[in-house]
């Protein structure tokens, strides 16, 4: 009988432990793919892991991302021990460029009605984020590339090969309801009870999905993920870049201020950073150079503006190549781009322009000041002295052609408290 009370007692808490682990995770990733959503997307596949979740459903919105982060989702995805689910949603979401081989990646690809999916053609590749469409043959490299990535993709998760190679070559996009009549999904879900529904008693692998009325937890973002996905944007590196020109330009112009020299080399050290990660273009970044240097050149000029006007075009057109506009969720709008190159050609017209010219006007104050004037001998003065009425003082002066008292000199020099003076013509 204790026998049986104690396999009894067992079963039931066994039960109550499958019962406890019997819960899906979920993530919602909104916004441009990056170095921030594949730490997100890798840890909470982890933490599913641990908490024996019955799969792991990343809630998809994006414009696409650097191809970069998305390989190393897509490795993610593959080497995951909890099944993945990848549902575009709410209503109206798309899932565009990057989006379409992180959806074709998963173990599962569900839809909200109203979504789409496509328009994945390559525009940057490699480590340093660097986009650049260089000339037919880089751009015939990317293409094969990029589509016979999503290629191996389509066949290893049994989706539709053909349509996936389009998306890249083509930049074909469809809507939710004909990705699933062609095979690129496998199911459409109104909202999230309605995909758990979907999802129970699926086989993914060895193992059974149990999602029926299971609890949804989601995993939020930590503290880390959240700074770096506001972090590394290109708005951030161009404000940097902004405190970069202002602080070392400001040091220069104003020697020993100290702080805007500090700024700057904190700010430069964080651009150089962020330019190894963000798709920066090299061309954006000479042009935004010339500007400045446009900038600095009129300030000595005779060139009523010319130069500045230059500048400032210079400026406009290098923030606007800065970030390439190709790259989804990484361009830099003009709502950015317009104010900033108002206020740097202000920076340098009213505020550069001025420090710089201060330092090279003549000397207001002390003795120097009298070089140059012209004054009248109170004396007689030749080489043994004389003596001038100058600034509210009599001074010594002295005088290699003689001068009669009441003769107009002109201070050529100063030796201590003597003065040098030459007749006025």
């Amino acid at each position: 009988m204790k026998r049986w009370h104690f396999i009894t007692m067992a079963g039931l808490l066994l039960s109550a432990a499958v019962a406890q682990a019997a819960q899906v995770g979920l993530i919602k990733i909104n916004g441009a793919i990056g170095p921030a959503t594949e730490s997100y997307i890798a840890r909470a596949i982890d933490e599913a892991a641990v908490q024996n979740d019955e799969c792991l459903i990343i809630q998809l919105d994006t414009p696409g991302g650097l191809l970069e982060s998305t390989k190393q989702i897509v490795q993610t995805f593959y080497a995951s021990k909890v099944p993945t689910v990848v549902y575009v949603a709410p209503s109206g979401a798309s899932a565009g460029s990057a989006g379409v081989f992180i959806t074709l990646a998963a173990d599962v690809a569900a839809m909200a009605p109203n979504t789409s999916i496509g328009a994945a053609h390559p525009v940057e590749i490699g480590t340093t984020g660097s986009v650049e469409k260089t000339d037919d043959v880089m751009k015939l490299k990317l293409e094969n590339y990029a589509s016979s990535f999503i290629e191996t993709i389509a066949d290893k998760r049994h989706r539709n090969v053909e349509w996936a190679k389009s998306a890249v070559i083509e930049s074909k996009a469809t809507t939710a309801e004909k990705a699933l009549d062609i095979g690129v999904i496998d199911l459409i879900a109104d909202d999230m009870p309605d995909l758990l529904k979907q999802l129970d008693g699926r086989e993914i692998g060895d193992k059974t999905l149990h999602t029926a009325n299971v609890p949804v937890v989601e995993i939020p973002m930590n503290p880390w993920e959240r700074f770096s996905q506001l972090f590394l944007r290109p708005e951030v590196m161009f404000i940097l870049m902004l405190m970069v020109i202002y602080g070392i330009i400001g040091e220069l112009s104003s020697p020993g201020a100290i702080l805007p020299g500090i700024v700057g080399a904190i700010a430069l050290i964080l651009v150089l950073y962020m330019s190894s990660i963000l798709p920066v273009n090299v061309t954006g970044l000479v042009l935004i150079g010339l500007a400045i240097a446009l900038f600095i050149v009129d300030v000595f000029s005779p060139t009523h503006g010319v130069l500045t006007v230059g500048g400032i075009v210079a400026f406009f057109l290098g923030a606007l190549m800065l970030f390439s506009h190709a790259a989804p969720g990484f361009g830099l709008p003009l709502s950015w781009i317009i104010p900033a190159t108002l206020v740097t050609a202000a920076f340098f017209v009213f505020v550069v322009g001025k420090a710089i010219r201060a330092q090279f006007n003549p000397v207001q104050a002390g003795k120097e000041t009298m070089l140059g004037r012209t004054v009248s001998a109170l004396s007689r003065i030749d080489s043994q002295g004389g003596r001038v009425f100058i600034e509210g003082e009599n001074w010594n002066a002295v005088s290699e052609t003689p001068v009669e008292a009441g003769q107009p000199v002109e201070v050529t020099g100063i030796e201590g408290l003597t003065l040098k003076v030459k007749p006025k013509n």
